[in-house]
C-alpha cells in the first residue's frame, strides 16, 4: 500500500509527504535544543501528586501554546497565499525606469495573498464579499507591495471614511451580530459607493476560487522614467484562467460544506502543478490628461475607460510554490502600500494617501515594530537604516551607527532615488471638503448596468441585492432603492419589486397571519 495516496486531494496528503521524506522520527527537544526525557507525562510528587514547577518542559509548551495567536487582521482575515515570480514580457521603460522592469524575461520572486476583506479567519470563502489581491515583489531596489482588490473600484473614495465604511460593515458591538440597518445605512449614505455595490452585487462577487478572478491595484499610482517624467497608471490583473463566479444559491450550500473552499482549490492546483497566473497590465495617463478628464482620475470610486485608456500587457505573474507554514508565511505576511522602488510612487488618491499610514501602522500594532525582519516580508537587499532595537529584533545592521550624520561610515541617502521621487505641483488652500455629492456617482454604474452586464447578470444583481436589502428598515431600503433609480430606473423599480416579494412571500403562511 502506497504511503502517499493517489487519490487523496493534495492538502490531505500533507502529513503523509512528511513521513515519506523523514523516515523515522527525531529526538524531541526544548526550543533551546536540549532533548526532552519525556513529553506524554508531566513532573509530579508522586503518581497522583501536583505538578511541579520546575517541568520547565511543560511551562515552556503551555507558555508557548499560549500565544500561538497574533490579532487578527482587521480586515482581510480570511485568505490563503503562494510564491511564485513575475517574468517581464513587455517593454515599458518609456514609462519607469523601475529596475524590475528593465529587461524582458528578467524574473521577480515575489508572494501573493488572497483574501477576503470584510470577514474574520473562520469565515466561508463563498460570502459575497471584494477578495484581496496582494502581491510583494521581491526586487534589487527592495520590496515593492502592490496591494489591491479583485475590484477596480472601491466604496469610498476619502480614507477618512475608511474607519467607518467598515464599522458598518462589521458585527454590531452590541449584540456582536451583523446589522444589516448598519450596513445598508451607510450605503445608500454615501452614493460614491454605488459602483461597487454593483459590483459586488453582480456575479463577481462570489469568484469560484481565488484562481478565477481578476486583481486591480485599484488606487492611481505614478511612474516616473529615467528622465524624472511622471505619468499617473493603474495595474490590472488579469486571470489566464478565465473568469469564473458562483450564483449565491450555490455559495450559501458551499459555505455549509466547505468553509475554505478557495483556499482548499489555490493549494491543491499548486501541488498538483497547474500553476495560476496573472498577465499584470497597465493603463497610463499623462498629467495633461489628467487635468481634460470629466472626472477625477485620482477617484478610487471610478475607473479609466480601457477606450480612452488601453491596457498596455507588462508581465506575467505566475504562483508555483505553496507555503510550507502557513502561520510564519502567509498569517505574517504584510502587505504596505508605502513600499515603492525608485521609477514607482504615489499619487494624489485619497484612500492611497490614508492607506500609506495605516498599513505600516496595522502591522506594528499585530506583528511588532520589527514585523519587516521576519523571513517572509524581509527584502532580498540588506536593510541599512538607523532602526534599532524593539521587539522581535532581529538585524541590528552590524554595528552600525544608529544616527545619522556620523563620521563612522554609516549609510546615506540614494541619490539616484532622490532624483526619482516625483514632484507636482500642488495649489490650493487648506479645506476639508466631503465630495460625496460633488462628483458624478451614477454616470458609470449606469454605463456598468445598460452596456457592460448581460441579461441574465442583470436579473441576479437584482435578486442578490433584494436578498440583502429585504434585511434593511424600511426607510433604509427606500433611500437605497432610490440611489439605484438614479443608475436606472427600471433597475431601482426591480429591486423594489424583489425586495417587496420577499418580505412578503405568498408561499410563506406567516403572510396569511
Amino acid at each position: 500500500m502506497p504511503l502517499i495516496s493517489t487519490k487523496r486531494e493534495a492538502v490531505a496528503n500533507q502529513l503523509r509527504e512528511y513521513a515519506g521524506k523523514t523516515k523515522t522520527p527525531q529526538i524531541i527537544t526544548e526550543d533551546s535544543g536540549n532533548p526532552i526525557p519525556e513529553k506524554d507525562a508531566s513532573l509530579t510528587v508522586g503518581v497522583h501528586g501536583p505538578i511541579l514547577l520546575q517541568d520547565i518542559t511543560q511551562v515552556e509548551e503551555l507558555a508557548h501554546f499560549d500565544r500561538e495567536r497574533i490579532p487578527e487582521r482587521v480586515v482581510h482575515a480570511k485568505g490563503g497565499g503562494a510564491f511564485g515570480y513575475f517574468e517581464v514580457t513587455h517593454d515599458i521603460t518609456s514609462y519607469t525606469c523601475a529596475k524590475i522592469f528593465s529587461t524582458i524575461g528578467k524574473r521577480t520572486p515575489l508572494v501573493a495573498r488572497f483574501s477576503q476583506v470584510i470577514n474574520e479567519s473562520g469565515s466561508s470563502d463563498t460570502v459575497r464579499d471584494p477578495r484581496g489581491f496582494a502581491i510583494k515583489f521581491r526586487t534589487e531596489d527592495g520590496n515593492w507591495d502592490l496591494v489591491g482588490n479583485n475590484t477596480p473600484v472601491f466604496f469610498v473614495r476619502d480614507s477618512v471614511m475608511f474607519p467607518s465604511f467598515i464599522h458598518s460593515q462589521k458585527r454590531n458591538p452590541v449584540t456582536n451580530i451583523r446589522n444589516w440597518d448598519a450596513y445598508w445605512d451607510f450605503l445608500s449614505l454615501r452614493p460614491e459607493s454605488m459602483h461597487q455595490v454593483m459590483v459586488v452585487y453582480s456575479d463577481r462577487g462570489i469568484p469560484d476560487g481565488y484562481r478565477y478572478m481578476h486583481g486591480y491595484g485599484s488606487n492611481t499610482f505614478s511612474m516616473i522614467d529615467s528622465d524624472g517624467k511622471v505619468s499617473w497608471v493603474k495595474f490590472h490583473y488579469r486571470s489566464d484562467q478565465g473568469i469564473r463566479n458562483i450564483f449565491a444559491d450555490q455559495a450559501r450550500i458551499l459555505a455549509g460544506v466547505d468553509a475554505d473552499y478557495s483556499v482548499r482549490d489555490l493549494y491543491n492546483a499548486i501541488a498538483r502543478g497547474d500553476y495560476p497566473s496573472w498577465t499584470l497590465s497597465i493603463q497610463v495617463m499623462t498629467p495633461e490628461e489628467a487635468s481634460r478628464q470629466p472626472y477625477d482620475p485620482f477617484d478610487v470610486s471610478k475607473t479609466w475607460p480601457h477606450a480612452d485608456f488601453p491596457l498596455i500587457p507588462v508581465g506575467k505573474i505566475t504562483l508555483n510554490k505553496n507555503p510550507s507554514n502557513y502561520f510564519a508565511e502567509i498569517e505574517q505576511l504584510a502587505f504596505n502600500p508605502s513600499h515603492f522602488i525608485p521609477g514607482i510612487d504615489a499619487s494624489p488618491d485619497r484612500m492611497l494617501q490614508g492607506r500609506l499610514f495605516s498599513y505600516g501602522d496595522t502591522h506594528r500594532y499585530r506583528l511588532g515594530v520589527n514585523h519587516q525582519q521576519l523571513p517572509v516580508n524581509a527584502p532580498l537587499v540588506p536593510i541599512m537604516n538607523f532602526n534599532r532595537s524593539g521587539r522581535d529584533i532581529i538585524d541590528s545592521q552590524g554595528g552600525a551607527p544608529n544616527y545619522h550624520p556620523n563620521s563612522f561610515h554609516g549609510p546615506e541617502a540614494s541619490l539616484r532615488a532622490k532624483k526619482l521621487t516625483p514632484s507636482f505641483r500642488l495649489v490650493g488652500d487648506t479645506t476639508r471638503t466631503d465630495t460625496s455629492t460633488l462628483e458624478d456617482n451614477y454616470t458609470q454604474p449606469r454605463v456598468l448596468y445598460q452596456r457592460v452586464l448581460p441579461e441574465g447578470e442583470k436579473a441576479r444583481l437584482v435578486d442578490n441585492v433584494a436578498y440583502d436589502l429585504r434585511n434593511a428598515a424600511g426607510f433604509i431600503q427606500e433611500r437605497m432603492i432610490n440611489g439605484f433609480k438614479q443608475v436606472d430606473l427600471t433597475l431601482g423599480a426591480l429591486i423594489a419589486d424583489a425586495v417587496h416579494k420577499y418580505n412578503h412571500p405568498k408561499s410563506d403562511p406567516r403572510a396569511e397571519i
